[in-house]
């Protein structure tokens, strides 16, 4: 079955929602769709690691009599979606790829579940991550590796990458997965699709399994759940769906989604190198076609930097590596990791060092001074445009090589930077080098989302969707 626009697998979450609320096809033909691609892709990539094809089934039949009946439709009525495996989805595991919760079934669906399935979506699959949210590449000890969907020799990034290479590849057209170092955007440049990192306290997070109560108050500060999709309007109709407080999360805020609109033109900050760590010559190049096509949709974009990039990715180091921190892994999470993440943990805190309660203090000083700079910054250039990693993605596995981490560190730094502030931001695809993604992040002061997906949609207008990709051959497009 086709679409408007082609197959019903390649289409956007929001233009299914549009050809089932319309009659044209019928969600069923769009879960089966899915369902199929599924069946023929997933081997060569190993994204999907459960598949609720009885349960999506299930619900499409109760769409499709909505839609004959005339009812009412929530905004992505019939349109499948899949969940990372950190975030809780009624009737399946939440095993954060572990072994040791391999059987940690939730009472209830994480608050964007409920609300995704509120507004008439349909749980299609749960993807693969890395054991315990850790690691810069996918490799889970219950599924095994994820591949990138472009060349299966490269990480596909971490920790959202088996919901990154499923939207790739077309088994999804849209996905939760979750941010705390990067793991939203960091895939998304390394699949070639479009992520959402939304402010801390604009999106829920909130889980129904014991594990969820150990959550330091570093990853509480640092890590949010966001969509990821190929289209930015998908990010936005996800983004219309999801926010809002919940009694269940503490941090969550009532925001307005939209906030006042600003003096034109726009100015963007332009950051190709941040704080000078150095940058591929694929990414500066893909950072600066964004640039362009941001200059010819009406932005103002000045090549400046704004402060403390390095300050607020070393306070983030120190968040998630404060003697409580490292005295709660070393109590819980050791004795049930395997290998890989305890060699990962152990590269991550002698990068980190051993702070003291003093310098763990400070560190929640310092974000707070430097989110009050960026403040001010964004007075003058609300927007700021960057890359995710300074490098390409690297040789599948590579990560755990010695210094890698360090390495990895320092090409993340902006994206760091991000999390320990708390900002929204997006990441955008704006080509291919290489056989590779290139990939930009809008960042955009707190609780604008609004402003980081314009920016994004304007990109995108102009430099196009690169996916859903085949993943079963190399791709030979280069632009």
């Amino acid at each position: 079955m086709t679409g408007a626009s082609g197959e019903l697998w390649q289409l956007g979450a929001t233009e299914l929602a549009q050809l089932v609320s319309t009659g044209q096809v019928t969600s069923r033909e769009v879960i089966e769709a899915h369902l199929r691609r599924i069946e023929d892709v997933n081997p060569h990539v190993n994204a999907v690691v459960t598949v609720l094809a009885d349960e999506a089934l299930a619900a499409a039949i109760v769409v499709d009599e909505a839609v004959a009946a005339g009812a009412e439709l929530g905004r992505l009525a019939g349109v499948p979606f899949t969940v990372k495996e950190i975030i809780d989805v009624a009737g399946t595991p939440t095993t954060q790829g572990s072994k040791a919760l391999a059987h940690a079934y939730p009472a209830r669906d994480a608050p964007t579940v409920e609300r995704l399935k509120a507004a008439g979506a349909i749980p299609l699959g749960r993807t693969n991550m890395p054991t315990g949210a850790i690691r810069w590449h996918c490799e889970s000890e219950l599924w095994g590796a994820t591949l990138n969907p472009w060349d299966r020799s490269r990480t596909p990034g971490a920790s959202s990458a088996g919901e990154a290479a499923a939207i790739a590849s077309g088994m999804s057209p849209l996905g939760l997965g979750t941010d705390g170092l990067g793991s939203l955007r960091h895939p998304a440049q390394c699949c070639g699709v479009a992520a959402l990192k939304p402010t801390l306290g604009r999106v829920p997070t909130a889980s129904s399994i014991e594990a969820d109560e150990t959550t330091t108050i570093g990853v509480q500060l640092t890590s949010v759940t966001g969509p990821m999709a190929r289209h930015v309007v998908d990010l936005q109709a996800a983004l219309s769906i999801i926010a809002g407080p919940t009694w269940r999360d503490p941090w969550a805020v009532p925001v307005p989604l939209d906030g006042p609109r600003l003096a034109k033109p726009t100015h963007v900050a332009l950051v190709t190198n941040p704080g000078g760590s150095g940058t591929a010559m694929q990414v500066q190049a893909g950072v600066r076609k964004a640039a362009d096509a941001l200059a010819e949709a009406g932005y103002v974009v000045d090549e400046v930097e704004p402060p403390g990039i390095d300050s607020a990715a070393d306070a983030l180091m120190v968040m998630l590596s404060t003697p409580g921190s490292r005295k709660g892994y070393e109590r819980v999470l050791q004795p049930v990791a395997p290998a890989p993440t305890r060699r990962f943990l152990a590269d991550f805190f002698e990068v980190a060092g051993e702070p003291d309660d003093t310098a763990a203090e400070l560190a929640f000083m310092t974000r707070r001074a430097v989110l009050r700079d960026w403040g001010h910054f964004q007075q003058t250039h609300p927007l700021i445009v960057a890359p995710v990693a300074t490098e390409m993605p690297s040789v599948a596995g590579t990560d755990l090589d010695e210094g890698q981490v360090a390495k990895t560190i320092r090409s993340m730094r902006m994206t760091m930077a991000v999390n320990a502030l708390g900002l929204p931001a997006v990441a955008v695809p704006v080509g291919v080098m290489d056989g590779l993604p290139q990939a930009v992040q809008v960042i955009g002061p707190a609780y604008r989302e609004d402003l980081c997906l314009d920016a994004a949609a304007a990109i995108e207008a102009a430099l196009g969707v690169i996916t859903p990709i085949d993943p079963r051959g190399p791709s030979t497009d280069d632009s």
